[in-house]
């Protein structure tokens, strides 16, 4: 017997048996959409995850500080210091694309009768231009020799009365009346000569600490946004790292320059180290093994991809468990097809004898009756299907209408049915009514031909 004439038997005995037929494909149906549904909510949910830590940090960056110490193999301490040949080194690794310094100083900066404390953060030119801020007054700074400084919206936010101590902000939710563009504002850089000159603190010779020199430092542009919303530096204040590393050297001359390590001798090393180097990677999974490299070198070396890793495994864990409790709904649907199998087996027992005895083979009855489970099982696949994107609809306006994905953290659908859960999907309720029917195919096929002629 043909495929073909199989395939057109199976479907005129169900329709011959639709009342039947129809309440099996709905214990389908309510198994594929409880399914799709619950693995589709923990999709939802691992996604809105990984997009609400890409707005705060890069899953493929890596963190690497300066400052940790490494055991070598003679026993010595030795101190890792960032500088251009650990920056070079990183370049030459597989995987890595991109090694951007930072240069990160500390200043007071005064504005009349207001003063703030602040640190500066010296990046390279290619770094400033692909952080993909938008700027609302001003521009990048653009000179690699001359220092100028891009505010983030919310630094102003930091500047208390100098005298009282008191804060415009925090106290009254009032932003200082300071123009960063406009208003001259001064830079102190030997920030412990100002704290000992006004302490009254007196070096080891006796002579009195005379008060640094104040530099005002010309605005290049401030970031776009509101004062009070918290977003990737709002309140950083970035500079080119070259003209940062000139203006550092004119100032302190051969002195040591706070932050920067020094001789044995304390005397300071004629380079500038860096006091953090941010190393892109390629692809997230390499993110870990480069991660690792750098803390047996003895750097100090971290990144986001380390805990989201630790988070995207229990959100796994939780989209495994939401899709077995919607397979326990299809599993009681694979029951109700074998009982309904088994029932059409009693009732055609004498259409099954008279087949046989006709010369039909028995491969061929045991198929007619598998694909008669696996319609079943394809036509449930599919309404379940259809029904799913319905349900997930519903559910994702009723969040979206809710507080409830507010307090949840999810960004956009909660629900989310990814391409590929479709049509694996369907195939999974094929094969599973095919399962479902295979044992009463298999008793199909062993009737005996005379028993069953003899059956009323």
């Amino acid at each position: 017997m043909k495929i073909f004439d199989l395939l057109l038997m199976s479907m005129s005995n169900l329709w011959k048996r639709k009342l039947r037929t129809v309440l099996t494909v709905l214990g389908v149906v309510i198994g594929i959409t409880s399914i799709v549904v619950m693995v589709a909510l923990g999709n939802g949910l691992k996604e809105s995850m990984l997009e609400n830590y890409q707005n705060y940090s890069s899953m493929t960056q890596i963190r690497v500080n300066s400052g940790s110490f490494y055991s070598s193999s003679d026993g010595q301490s030795e101190e890792k210091k960032l500088d251009d040949a650990f920056v070079s080194e990183m370049l030459a690794t597989e995987h890595v694309q991109q090694v951007y310094p930072h240069l990160t100083f500390d200043v007071i900066a005064k504005a009349g009768r207001y003063q703030s404390w602040m640190t500066l953060t010296g990046m390279t030119q290619e770094e400033l231009q692909g952080l993909n801020l938008e700027v609302a007054q001003g521009s990048f700074p653009d000179s690699q020799t001359e220092l100028k400084f891009l505010y983030g919206h919310n630094v102003v936010i930091n500047f208390y009365d100098e005298k009282t101590g008191s804060s415009p902000y925090w106290e009254k939710n009032e932003a200082p009346n300071i123009d960063l563009m406009n208003d001259a504002i001064f830079y102190i850089f030997d920030t412990d000569a100002y704290w000992s000159s006004r302490g009254g603190g007196t070096p080891e010779g006796g002579t009195p600490v005379k008060a640094p020199k104040k530099y005002i430092i010309e605005a290049a542009g401030i970031t776009k946004g509101e004062i009070g919303d918290w977003t990737n530096y709002s309140q950083d204040v970035l500079c080119d790292i070259d003209a940062l590393k000139a203006q550092l050297k004119r100032i302190f001359k051969k002195k040591a320059i706070p932050g920067q390590p020094t001789r044995k001798n304390g005397k300071p090393y004629n380079e500038l180290f860096y006091s953090e180097v941010v190393i892109q990677v390629d692809e997230m999974e390499n993110v870990l093994p480069i991660t690792q490299m750098l803390q047996d070198m003895g750097y100090n070396a971290y990144s986001s991809a380390e805990w989201i890793q630790q988070e995207m495994d229990s959100m796994n864990t939780i989209q495994a468990v939401l899709g077995a409790i919607g397979a326990v709904a299809m599993l009681v649907a694979a029951i109700s097809i074998t009982n309904t199998m088994m029932m059409s087996i009693y009732e055609r027992t004498k259409e099954i004898g008279v087949m046989k005895v006709l010369g039909c083979d028995i491969h061929n009855i045991q198929a007619l009756f598998l694909m008669e489970a696996g319609f079943i099982g394809f036509i449930g696949g599919i309404v379940g299907v259809g029904f799913s994107y319905l349900l997930s609809l519903g559910i994702n306006s009723l969040v979206a209408s809710s507080e409830v994905g507010a307090n949840m953290g999810v960004a956009g659908a909660i629900c989310r049915i990814p391409l590929w859960l479709s049509p694996l999907a369907i195939l999974f309720a094929i094969v599973i009514g095919m399962v479902a029917g295979f044992i009463p195919s298999l008793r199909a096929m062993r009737l005996s031909p005379l028993a069953a002629i003899r059956n009323e």
